[in-house]
């Protein structure tokens, strides 16, 4: 059973989500989730007959995002430890005119059940806070990667700014559990842990240390809406 560092069962939680978490994520984050991912996928240069992997891929949105803007040839892997958000995810992958061109695997990001140097790009939206470990998952993402291969992370972040930051707090700590409860037919604990765990992950500049600690090069970010979320891009040394 994967634990998170509250000791919560992460993926019975997300199991228990699955069904409201598209809807959830969009009444969450005002629907700038999508927008934050197109314009990360705007700055990726997917190489031809690419290998693509997103660890913690849910209900498999990046990973058609992916699949949808490379070419024939490339396959796109999503992985995820819930099964339940993986059968969201398959719906919509089998629906979806990419379909031959993606795979959706349960398994653990701090294990990843493949080979060295196996993608040219990995990706993760969002589930880098839920892991026991961050930095073991970075290890295992820098693993999987060929040499030159490039790592995105999208995740929440912390508003630096005075003003913003306490609307930022009263947001999160309050408004967003509330619409768990509402919205999401009663679950709103499950979503006061996703709102703590939002608030108490590294900020964006910890984020960037850890990457460079562990081996990355070129590390840079982009940040979004005042600092509410943050993508990271880092590479592999050839």
């Amino acid at each position: 059973m994967v634990r998170s560092p509250k000791n919560t069962n992460v993926a019975g939680l997300f199991d228990h989500i699955a069904p409201e978490y598209d809807k959830m994520n969009n009444i969450i984050s005002l629907g700038n989730h999508q927008h934050w991912r197109r314009q990360v996928m705007a700055q990726i240069q997917l190489p031809a007959a690419g290998h693509f992997l997103d660890v913690a891929t849910g209900t498999a949105d990046w990973a058609l995002a992916l699949a949808q803007a490379s070419d024939a040839k490339s396959q796109v892997v999503g992985l995820d430890f819930s099964a339940q958000m993986l059968a969201v995810g398959q719906k919509k992958v089998a629906a979806s005119p990419v379909a031959d061109k993606i795979q959706l695997v349960q398994g653990d990001a701090m294990h990843l059940p493949f080979e060295d140097q196996s993608f040219d790009l990995v990706t993760i939206g969002f589930g880098l806070r839920n892991l026991p470990d961050p930095k073991q998952g970075l290890i295992e993402m820098y693993r999987v990667l060929k040499s030159g291969g490039q790592l995105v992370i999208l995740e929440t972040s912390q508003p630096t700014n005075p003003i913003i930051k306490p609307f930022w707090r009263f947001y999160v700590g309050k408004l967003m559990p509330w619409f768990g409860q509402v919205f999401a037919h009663g679950k709103g604990s499950a979503y006061q842990y996703l709102d703590e765990t939002t608030e108490h992950f590294m900020n964006y500049q910890a984020l960037s240390q850890l990457l460079a600690d562990l081996g990355y090069q070129d590390v840079t970010v982009k940040r979004f809406s005042f600092g509410a979320a943050a993508a990271h891009f880092a590479r592999k040394p050839d």
